[in-house]
């Protein structure tokens, strides 16, 4: 589906009318897209809403209504609406795959082209990219909470931002891990696999609740899952769907699974699994939901719960949690005219790093991850046992491990406008992400004070940022 060019901040427009009045639209530029901080306060961010990007800048397009439209703001010069109708973005992207693990400070997308292209589409791929990779490292927290045993259903569609929200959620949470949805939409769009049960309503609407778990079962023998929680678990849900177990096996059926939806998951779910464990009903799937997140994920499994598929709505579709809410990702000039730009302030942690760039991961013999040098794209050598910079204090360095060999993370992804290739499957995005975080220092992983993967800057990008702070400091 197309993305309309109107999807985009009002300055966005101001500063390509202005760019081409000045006659600076043509200039060739480059901005990079990244976050300061990990989101959730956690270790790591996993890359996604890359191939929603590629596909909204290669459709990139004025309508002939939505140049009516400006034109009726009386805003824009005749020249300006002219120029939009034949506007287009040509201009190269560069990025990892998706499902890749990224880090504060380090480059996701950079785009080059002509200033006025590069420009024009930084609210688009901030929208695009934010809140996909946002969800993506939620859902891969709460996947890895759940551990190797259980799964995680996503079924966050009523509480997430709207109709576009859910399809984003829904697909971001497959790369990160989740392995199903509720979403119907989400099912046809993306191929995902669907899954749900019924409603406490369904239980209120019948006489008494093994009416409705009869009812039920009649109309889905073959994927049956009962809400046991409606009136009460281990007195009333428990016995019925016992019984409404015993009634479909005797019809050559067996009963899918139960779900638990409030009280105390932990000790319900180890109650509800012995029952039917001593019935005989051993491959009885037991779904627990309510508000969960990788917080409370966590702590029912030191409880001891036995729990084999986790439904996580509102919290995975709003990235509920410390840090979460949003990623905070920007977009910066960094090179335009030829010349490396810098964007200086008096805070720090706010202060752009210059120059196109390369995205280099430091890689053990084992396969895992050291960390990330940023150098510069072109005349930067580095190599094993080299000196590297701190991003935020250029003081502190260390030396680069003598047995790490170097990759680089990002590949051009889009040439003068165009896919260099096809789309990926969504299977092989979660089947990386998957493989991304096995190679992370486990520390990473932590979900309280995880370790801190260092991201480094070469000596050369390093002494060119200093360069360049110098020099705009010698003109204050």
């Amino acid at each position: 589906m197309r993305t309309s060019p109107l999807l985009t901040d009002l300055y966005e427009l101001t500063m390509l009318a202005g760019y081409l009045q000045e006659g600076l639209s043509e200039e060739p530029a480059t901005f990079d897209l990244f976050f300061r901080s990990n989101p959730f306060e956690g270790g790591y961010a996993v890359f996604a809403g890359l191939e929603p990007a590629l596909a909204a800048l290669e459709q990139l397009r004025f309508a002939e209504d939505e140049l009516a439209y400006l034109k009726s703001l009386n805003l824009f010069r005749p020249a300006f609406l002219d120029y939009l109708r034949t506007f287009r973005f040509r201009g190269t992207v560069v990025a990892p795959p998706e499902g890749t693990v990224v880090f504060a400070n380090t480059p996701l997308l950079s785009v080059s082209g002509t200033l006025a292209e590069a420009q024009f589409v930084e609210t688009l791929l901030l929208n695009l990219v934010n809140f996909s990779t946002l969800v993506a490292t939620k859902a891969a927290r709460i996947v890895h909470a759940a551990g190797d045993d259980a799964s995680v259903l996503e079924f966050g569609l009523r509480r997430a931002q709207g109709p576009d929200g859910g399809l984003t959620v829904a697909r971001a949470a497959c790369i990160g891990g989740v392995t199903s949805t509720s979403n119907v939409l989400a099912g046809q769009t993306f191929g995902l696999p669907l899954r749900g049960t019924h409603a406490h309503s369904w239980v209120m609407a019948f006489p008494d609740e093994l009416a409705a778990f009869r009812a039920y079962a009649d109309a889905f023998p073959h994927n049956c899952i009962l809400l046991i929680d409606t009136y009460d678990t281990l007195q009333s849900g428990l016995p019925h769907a016992l019984a409404v177990a015993a009634e479909l096996r005797a019809q050559g059926h067996e009963l899918y699974g139960v779900r638990i939806d409030s009280g105390d998951l932990a000790y319900l779910s180890r109650e509800v699994r012995q029952a039917f464990d001593r019935a005989g009903y051993p491959a009885v799937k037991i779904v627990a939901s309510n508000e969960l997140d990788e917080f409370v994920i966590d702590s029912i499994r030191d409880e001891g719960g036995c729990v084999d598929i986790y439904g996580v709505g509102t919290r995975l579709a709003t990235c509920a949690g410390r840090g979460g809410g949003a990623l905070g990702g920007v977009y910066k000039l960094v090179e335009c005219c030829g010349l490396p730009r810098l964007k200086v302030t008096s805070d720090m942690a706010k202060a752009t790093l210059p120059g196109r760039k390369r995205v280099l991961r430091a890689i053990n013999p084992d396969g895992g991850y050291l960390q990330d040098i940023l150098a510069l794209d072109v005349d930067d050598p580095l190599a094993p046992g080299d000196t590297v910079y701190d991003p935020s204090n250029p003081l502190q360095h260390t030396l680069l491990a003598a047995t790490a060999t170097l990759r680089d993370l990002r590949t051009a992804v889009m040439v003068d406008g165009k896919r260099t290739r096809v789309a990926e499957p969504l299977d092989a995005l979660t089947a990386r992400c998957r493989e991304e975080l096995a190679r992370l220092p486990q520390g990473c992983l932590r979900f309280i004070n995880p370790h801190r993967y260092k991201v480094s800057l070469s000596p050369t990008l390093n002494a060119l940022r200093n360069q360049l702070i110098a020099e705009r400091s010698s003109t204050i």
